[in-house]
């Protein structure tokens, strides 16, 4: 049945908004979209974020803030889109995800006509940079030129004040099974360090690396940051309290951020990163009181 729409969607001829993505495609509009789909969460928030709400047609599963996004009808999930009801829903701008959308796809609807942008931003600038050019796309310049200078005043705000902050190692657990941490090449990473902490699996190839649990038993961080299957279950940082000897553990150090705030790329993770630095500050308060009370040699 594709193929009955490639008709509808004839290739932008004189474009008056053009740029270039984060896959470097080029991405060219005769006019601000009106129809926007957006195939992941942290895109459709940030559409939401900037004013381009009403525009949005159409979304992926989890599409879930704010939440006028939840009326938005389904296009599928972010790893497997209903192509069917993307076309019928008749869009003039699809925002993907570079590492979360099927490649396959998403070249299936550049095919068909259809104007796309591809998202992939890894750090804090990224994702001001995003909030611009999604902006641009939709006729919010301003309104998006607005949030995109609150978050890095924010960031620069944090980043100053956590200069010369005291390392703490930290252990960010991503899922629980199979068990998995980030790289330092990951945003929760950044955060780690904006807020003076030290990600013991820095080092590691991939973006989001799996561990063992004895990998982080023998790194004995002194703050677990975890997530959890909701936004507001801690199942996964009770489980390490079967290791009391663990620092993290021992200390009182197990620090829970709903994913939404640290795990989206989205305005909110400044939120996120903010209880993160509060709560890496906490553990350094607790070292230096412990160290205080210890008895003199």
């Amino acid at each position: 049945m594709l193929a009955l729409f490639v008709g509808g969607f004839a290739p932008v001829a004189a474009a008056e908004l053009r740029l270039r993505d984060d896959a470097g495609n080029n991405v060219t509009l005769e006019r601000p979209a009106q129809r926007i789909v957006s195939l992941a969460p942290h895109l459709t928030e940030n559409l939401f974020a900037i004013g381009a709400g009403d525009q949005v047609v159409g979304a992926v599963s989890f599409s879930d803030y704010p939440d006028a996004a939840q009326e938005v009808p389904r296009v599928g999930g972010y790893s497997r889109i209903d192509l069917e009801r993307v076309l019928a829903l008749e869009p003039d701008l699809v925002v993907a995800w570079r590492s979360g959308n099927d490649p396959a796809q998403v070249d299936r609807l550049r095919q068909l006509g259809i104007p796309v942008y591809t998202s992939e931003p890894r750090t804090f600038a990224a994702i001001s940079d995003t909030l611009i050019q999604l902006g641009t796309l939709s006729g919010n310049m301003e309104a998006a030129g607005r949030v995109a200078a609150q978050l890095r005043d924010g960031v620069a705000t944090l980043r100053e004040r956590y200069a010369e902050a005291t390392p703490v190692r930290v252990f960010y657990q991503v899922w629980e099974a199979p068990l998995m941490t980030v790289s330092d090449a990951h945003l929760i990473a950044q955060a780690i360090a904006l807020c003076g902490g030290e990600n013991v699996f820095a080092n590691l190839d991939s973006l989001i690396p799996r561990v063992d649990r004895e990998s982080v038993l023998s790194a004995d961080p002194e703050v677990i940051v975890a997530g959890g299957m909701g936004e507001d279950r801690r199942d996964w940082l009770e489980a390490w309290k079967q290791w009391p000897k663990l620092t993290a553990v021992r200390e009182e150090q197990l620090v829970f951020i709903p994913p939404s705030l640290i795990q989206r790329h989205t305005p909110r993770v400044l939120e996120g990163t903010r209880m993160l630095c509060e709560a890496l500050d906490r553990a350094r308060h607790s070292q230096r009181s412990a160290s205080n009370a210890a008895p003199s040699p």
